[in-house]
């Protein structure tokens, strides 16, 4: 019995899938990353900046 098919699919599913997670988290990143600049733009500062400017 052969399984090089179904083991070649699996790869290739796991390769996919790791693809699409990397391709997802590094767009999303990009879209925090945006967003945080717009707010941070419209004088929303981040609570973590104010521990900062009291030291």
């Amino acid at each position: 019995m052969n399984h090089t098919f179904y083991v070649t699919a699996s790869y290739i599913a796991a390769f996919a899938v790791t693809f699409g997670l990397v391709a997802w988290v590094f767009i999303d990143h990009r879209g925090r990353h945006r967003e945080l600049g717009r707010l941070e733009a419209a004088g929303i500062r981040r609570r973590s900046a104010r521990a900062e400017e009291t030291r």
